[in-house]
């Protein structure tokens, strides 16, 4: 794609951003050259402006190892070992990476992400798509994920999660500020935010829940020891633990808020170490016993 001084007008760029373009590239340029000229000028910003305004391509960039300073490209990028770069990595598409990923601002793909090693990023995270990772995943801000999330080890979350699909966490899932889940959370560590939990589906973990604030699943809750909550819990169905269930001071324990009163002993027992404070609804059945 060749882009002129009168195409990018029309996409109103700022003046400085402007005025570069025409000292620089006065008879127009090639799309991707150009991301690369404004990367290597150090006005990622204006690079990154440039890709919302003409989405991706269909290219494929493909290396051995990636290292730079800042990464943005239009299309794919596909490397077979780690991606190690200062400050932004920003894909019109998917990134693959045979290695591990070392971020220092943001990684952002326009579809998926899928790493076979670690993922480390010292800002946000946004996925287009899925996003996967052999090993374990970290964030220093908000991770945000179009599809599924899939991690084999720990998912540390410097701010909010978002998810459009469902996670499946091999170890603990901890976030700092507000996890929201389109479908389902199946964690086999310990579930711990900062504030709210908010799955629209169900909610399993092999350890503890502890939530921030409110505590929602639209189906069932279970938990391998003990679950708490700063605020209410609420669950469309069924509510277990091993250990305690405990909603915060002055918040009620309801269960079976999706399902018909006449089917609660089926589809919304409750199970716990002892009857939980502020039970509002749901079959209280006792300890659980598998």
């Amino acid at each position: 794609m060749d882009l002129t001084k009168h195409f990018i007008k029309t996409k109103q760029p700022c003046a400085d951003g402007f005025r570069w373009f025409l000292r620089h590239h006065q008879a127009g340029s090639n799309y991707q050259d150009l991301l690369d000229a404004l990367v290597n000028a150090d006005r990622v910003n204006d690079a990154l402006w440039l890709l919302a305004q003409f989405g991706p391509t269909n290219e494929t960039l493909t290396v051995d190892h990636l290292s730079a300073t800042a990464v943005v490209f239009a299309g794919a990028l596909r490397v077979r070992g780690n991606i190690d770069v200062d400050s932004v990595v920003h894909a019109g598409q998917g990134i693959e990476v045979g290695g591990s990923i070392f971020v220092g601002e943001a990684l952002v793909s326009g579809d998926d992400i899928r790493c076979e090693g670690g993922i480390r990023c010292n800002g946000r995270l946004a996925s287009g798509g899925r996003l996967k990772a052999g090993w374990g995943i970290e964030t220093g801000a908000d991770l945000t994920v179009k599809e599924d999330l899939r991690a084999a080890w720990d998912v540390r979350c410097g701010g909010s999660l978002r998810l459009s699909g469902q996670a499946s966490v091999g170890r603990d899932l901890t976030v700092q500020g507000a996890i929201a889940c389109d479908k389902g959370l199946a964690v086999g560590g310990s579930l711990v935010a900062g504030d709210s939990i908010h799955a629209v589906e169900g909610i399993s973990v092999g350890a503890e829940i502890d939530g921030g604030m409110h505590l929602e699943a639209g189906w069932g809750i279970k938990a391998g020891t003990a679950i708490r909550a700063r605020g209410a819990i609420r669950s469309g169905e069924s509510l277990s633990a091993f250990e305690t269930i405990r909603a915060g001071s002055g918040y009620g324990v309801f269960a079976g808020l999706n399902v018909q009163m006449a089917v609660w002993e089926s589809s919304a027992r409750v199970c716990a170490s002892d009857k939980p404070e502020g039970l509002m609804s749901g079959w209280w059945a006792g300890v659980r016993d598998v």
